[in-house]
């Protein structure tokens, strides 16, 4: 149920609409790195709060004024889920045009909104959102950070030494690197000496994916045997509808999640 959204009170036609949310999903899926990098845990719905954790707590006893002996009572542990929200705005005369049949819709704002949620979402599991209980894969990884820097020549063995660090404590493969944009950019335009990819090396060396990862600072090398990171959404990445104008209509994108890291060991950080 996505009622909360108020899709249908927007001077949205039913072709604009399509064209929006075809647009927010373009934009959003090479953005969303961490959600390629753990698993899955559904989207149970909006009005979904928690998640069980599995793991309780002792309290003192049952409450006051029982009078028992006996009574053992404990508190069960659950990890609240996140909600945000990034406004944006579609023309209505783009609107209009697209009613028209035109197939290049202007929607600048809906790109920069589906960059900032993308950076909110990859944010929280790469670094943490301590206002929502939320650790984060750096803060949890016990390994002392390996030193990635600039120059690309030493990026194989780093890589691999990450690997081998990983492999010494039990964690399986395959393994993936998460790596900055701009740390990103530097892999893909570095041949070595010979003229081998840089890419395809370390694909080689991880026996898994390099991923573009906006919103993480440095880079880190991950397990991708699953079972070690979970992101649990209630509800997934959506539009909804805020107000409108003559001119323009008040959308946002919004979504609720948690995230949780249940193996720390899986993940080795590279500055």
């Amino acid at each position: 149920m996505q009622d909360h959204l108020l899709r249908d009170k927007a001077p949205i036609p039913v072709t604009a609409w399509k064209a929006i949310d075809d647009e927010a999903r373009e934009r959003l899926t090479p953005l969303l790195a961490g959600r390629r990098l753990a698993d899955w845990g559904g989207a149970a719905g909006w009005e979904t709060s928690s998640v069980p954790l599995g793991r309780s707590t002792r309290l003192a006893g049952p409450p006051p004024g029982v009078d028992s002996a006996g009574a053992r009572a404990r508190l069960r542990r659950v990890q609240p889920l996140a909600e945000f929200r990034v406004p944006f705005t579609v023309s209505r005369d783009e609107i209009d045009d697209l009613e028209r049949g035109s197939q290049d819709p202007e929607f600048d704002d809906l790109a920069r909104a589906a960059r900032e949620a993308a950076e909110i979402e990859n944010r929280a599991m790469f670094h943490g959102w301590p206002d929502a209980l939320i650790e984060g894969v750096v803060a949890s990884s016990p390994y002392d950070a390996f030193s990635l820097g600039e120059d690309t020549d030493r990026y194989p063995a780093v890589v691999a030494c990450a690997v081998d660090a990983l492999r010494r404590n039990g964690i399986e493969g395959p393994y993936a690197l998460a790596v900055a944009p701009e740390g990103f950019t530097r892999i893909a335009e570095t041949a070595e000496h010979g003229g081998y990819p840089l890419f395809d090396h370390l694909t080689r060396i991880l026996g898994g994916q390099i991923l573009r990862a906006p919103g993480l600072e440095g880079a880190l090398v991950l397990s991708q045997r699953g079972g070690d990171f979970v992101l649990d959404v209630g509800q997934d990445l959506a539009i909804g509808y805020s107000d409108h104008d003559a001119d323009t209509v008040s959308l946002y994108l919004e979504e609720s999640f948690t995230f949780r890291v249940t193996e720390p060991d899986a993940a080795v950080v590279l500055r």
